[in-house]
């Protein structure tokens, strides 16, 4: 372990979670903050949530009044991030994934639910560490690349076709 610590949280009851499937999302998201070169130690919380609760986040926090797949909340800004006062470590911020939203995309998609989930763990904590495709097409492509980089290192390599990435969508 790198000092990173990665808080799991399943906050809902519709899709049943794999065996293992924590130490996936402690992977992913290890090697994120690795590629990204994140100082230690460091803090990122992770909440599976049902599309209920998605909805209600997206429309409080985006105006959006429908489900979406992962939120990003940062706890940042231009690398500075709050710190806890207890460990001293940043407090990157929060991911939120709806696992109904997995289960369709990659049933959508033809892969696997572990893949969708590590994509959509992958995607938000690019967030958080500040990337954003919709800033353009130049930021679009930046996010792209190091999303295809660090499923590649944990094993869950994008479609060629692209499908399932963000840019795929």
């Amino acid at each position: 372990m790198r000092g990173y610590k990665i808080v799991i949280s399943n906050k809902q009851k519709k899709v049943k979670i794999p065996t293992g499937f924590q130490l996936l999302i402690r992977r992913c998201c290890n090697a994120v903050l690795h590629a990204e070169k994140v100082q230690l130690p460091a803090e990122i919380g992770i909440n599976f949530l049902d599309n209920e609760h998605m909805r209600a986040l997206n429309k409080e926090y985006r105006n959006v009044d429908m489900a979406t797949d992962v939120l990003s909340f940062s706890l940042g800004e231009d690398g500075v991030y709050e710190k806890n006062l207890e460990t001293g470590a940043a407090m990157l911020g929060d991911i939120a994934i709806s696992l109904e939203m997995a289960m369709a995309h990659a049933k959508r998609y033809a892969h696997s639910f572990e893949r969708e989930v590590g994509f959509l763990v992958v995607h938000g904590i690019l967030h958080v560490l500040g990337y954003d495709h919709e800033k353009g097409p130049l930021e679009a492509a930046a996010m792209h690349r190091k999303e295809e980089e660090v499923m590649s290192k944990v094993g869950l390599e994008l479609n060629v076709s692209g499908k399932g990435s963000f840019l795929g969508v």
